[in-house]
């Protein structure tokens, strides 16, 4: 019997060492995807001048615990609203669901929003978007708060990998125009992951 329980023990072990590994190889790939968007003159945010001197970016170290499976809930006939940014802009989303989940035993819920102009494209039409503040706000991270990308589940669970918290454009140039984090998605914890606050 002793036997039968420590080869289980260690099948566990082994399975769940292998989804952290395929895990973490997603993180990293978010990351050099993100480094390469970054170093491209079609794609960057950065000036000439700051993408010969772009290195990468600064990231936390993955944390397996910042990786959390959520409850999904839709969020019925929501009504069109107009989502402030850092200019003059108003883009058009809707409250798509709210997500509950768990950190450290404390329970935290977000509202997750949807693009009215993204989701006419086909590559986006499935594209939800989840803007979010945190403590390390303005020390480690860019004090306007960070983005995830997710795409609509096919059920009631949803899982929020926030090491694939990304900043906004505006982190760095003056000119983008970013959507700012609605108050309802604060949270009053510190999020360790994804990236850091621009290098100077």
């Amino acid at each position: 019997m002793k036997t039968i329980l420590a080869i289980l023990f260690l099948l566990t072990n082994t399975i769940v060492s292998a989804q952290e590994q395929s895990n973490n190889d997603q993180v990293r790939k978010f990351q050099d995807e993100l480094n390469a968007e970054f170093k491209n003159p079609e794609k960057s945010p950065l000036s000439k001048r700051e993408r010969k001197k772009f290195t990468g970016h600064d990231f936390y170290p993955i944390n397996e615990n910042l990786r959390v499976a959520a409850k999904f809930k839709r969020i019925l006939n929501p009504l069109p609203f107009q989502m402030k940014t850092t200019t003059n802009r108003t883009p058009t989303y809707e409250k798509y669901g709210e997500v509950v989940f768990e950190i450290e035993g404390q329970q935290h819920k977000l509202t997750i929003y949807q693009s009215h102009r993204l989701r006419q494209t086909e590559e986006f039409k499935d594209y939800l978007f989840l803007p979010f503040t945190d403590l390390t706000n303005g020390e480690e991270t860019y004090g306007g708060g960070r983005y995830i990308d997710l795409r609509i589940p096919d059920s009631d669970q949803i899982v929020i990998d926030f090491n694939k918290a990304y900043n906004p454009y505006c982190a760095y140039n003056n000119y983008s125009s970013c959507p700012i984090p609605p108050k309802e998605n604060d949270l009053p914890i510190k999020i360790e992951a994804g990236v850091k606050a621009v290098k100077k």
